[in-house]
């Protein structure tokens, strides 16, 4: 039994630290950051992301908290019907990753 509840403790613990490590942030929070200047606008995030696709479109957008970091999350749609997943480091603007979504 009491392996049993080190187990279930263990769990819980690694669940709410990933919880605590990852946060969407919403738009009220999104856009104060950005007028504060903390991170770099969404339009030039949205360009950074479309300049590796150029054809493409983006269909859906994501501010996250990872880490104590500002991750901006991009999904592009290009004209041949390929998704493209994009994170970028929401304070540099710099692309950390670019890949199709399978």
């Amino acid at each position: 039994m009491k392996t049993l509840t080190a187990l279930f403790t263990a769990s819980i613990i690694g669940m709410t630290a990933s919880i605590a490590h990852a946060r969407d942030l919403g738009p009220d929070e999104a856009l104060r950051l950005r007028d504060a200047g903390t991170i770099v606008s969404f339009e030039k995030l949205n360009a950074t992301a479309l300049a590796k696709h150029s054809d493409a479109k983006v269909t859906a957008t994501e501010l996250e908290e990872e880490y104590g970091k500002y991750i901006y999350q991009v999904e592009l749609r290009d004209p041949q019907g390929l998704e493209w997943d994009l994170e970028l480091d929401a304070v540099s603007g710099q692309v950390l990753k670019d890949h199709q979504d399978t």
